[in-house]
């Protein structure tokens, strides 16, 4: 019988053996080397975090269906309104929320690094690379713009080889129900007269979805590394027979 997952079991929650200690003991171990480039002088350099553990094979396992992923009114990098749903069906998807103008080394500069990285591994399997997609959802749609979004996005949202869609909302307003859906924390900030205006989130995750539009898996910054994420899409893409 396969084994079950030892990652994420509830709604935006990380399980471990360690009842949380793992995930804990390893956002303070980041944070320490953060600190210690910090103080030496040197800017952060993010990589992936270091796996003690090896990686059980594609298809060994069972990645448990989390809840099915909120639908939403959004705009394209062509300020084309597209409704989210076909965009998380169909294929197997790893969704997540970003800044264009994050600074923060081990916020969405890291998830870039990874996903690119990871699109550069699964274009080396056409197969493969046809059967996923990427999905990016601005936090702060006042700021992203289309416009802001095709700046960012580059060759990458026009790459026939591998699909990479970059969204954003007609609002924050409008935004706020697709990250409750999600349980994607936010701090909202307002105007004066208490007016939304933006959100303010450092907390990463990558959402897994199936081709079905359930999410799967839920990553986490300790567990964002590239082989445990291909070894994830994979065991999907064996679920599908495809692989």
């Amino acid at each position: 019988m396969a084994a079950l997952s030892h990652r994420t079991i509830g709604r935006g929650l990380l399980w471990c053996a360690a009842a949380g200690r793992v995930q804990w003991c390893a956002a303070l171990a980041l944070c320490a080397v953060f600190s210690a480039a910090t103080a030496a002088g040197d800017p952060p350099r993010p990589a992936a975090p270091r796996l003690d553990f090896t990686p059980p094979l594609p298809g060994s396992y069972v990645l448990h269906r989390i809840q099915q992923a909120p639908d939403a009114a959004l705009l394209d990098s062509d300020a084309k309104p597209r409704a989210l749903t076909p965009l998380v069906t169909g294929k197997i998807t790893l969704l997540s929320f970003f800044y264009t103008y994050c600074a923060d080394a081990w916020g969405c500069p890291f998830a870039y690094t990874t996903l690119t990285g990871l699109r550069e591994t699964l274009l080396a399997d056409p197969v493969l690379a046809r059967q996923v997609r990427f999905v990016n959802i601005s936090f702060d749609p006042t700021n992203d713009t289309p416009q802001q979004l095709r700046a960012y996005a580059g060759a990458l949202a026009n790459d026939a080889r591998f699909e990479w869609r970059f969204l954003t909302a007609p609002s924050l307003r409008s935004l706020l129900p697709l990250l409750d859906g999600f349980g994607q924390d936010v701090s909202v900030l307002g105007d004066a007269t208490g007016r939304p205006t933006r959100t303010r989130n450092h907390t990463l995750k990558m959402f897994l979805i199936d081709a079905q539009g359930a999410v799967r898996e839920i990553y986490a910054l300790d567990f964002l590394h590239p082989q445990v994420m291909l070894n994830d899409i994979r065991s999907l893409a064996m679920e599908n027979g495809r692989h």
